[in-house]
């Protein structure tokens, strides 16, 4: 009965980390136009990915405690197309106060974000850097 329980425990610990969203974590941002750049925690919000502001830092990497946006979501409805790639979702730009139709790709540490406006026309994005 010992080693049945223990399977039962050691199969559900592997099932819960194979559900795990592999774009999970904590992430940092490129630095923007003043060399500040942000934290950003990814993780699953139903079925899809989200990620919420953690945190703020200056160029000189001074956290800034004040910062008005930190626990804003930045990313929602990112739908997970299997192997690193989502689409379907929404970013918000600090920087610029808009929301943009969004798409992530994931390789290994680094996950590329990009938002585009006018049917896919106009884009931007960064690489963000596994934080942990």
């Amino acid at each position: 009965m010992k080693h049945l329980m223990a399977s039962a425990v050691l199969a559900l610990g592997l099932a819960s980390a194979a559900a795990a969203d592999p774009a999970a974590g904590l992430w940092q941002t490129e630095p923007g136009d003043t060399g500040g750049y942000l934290h950003v925690a990814v993780s699953p919000c139903g079925t899809a990915v989200c990620g919420t502001i953690q945190a703020a830092y200056s160029a000189d990497g001074t956290e800034q405690a004040g910062y008005a946006h930190k626990g804003k979501r930045m990313i929602w409805d990112m739908a997970s197309e299997g192997s690193g790639s989502y689409s379907g979702g929404k970013i918000w730009a600090p920087d610029s106060g808009k929301t943009y139709a969004s798409k992530m790709s994931l390789s290994g540490n680094a996950l590329t974000v990009k938002g585009c406006v006018a049917g896919g026309l106009i884009c931007r994005g960064q690489t963000w850097s596994r934080v942990k």
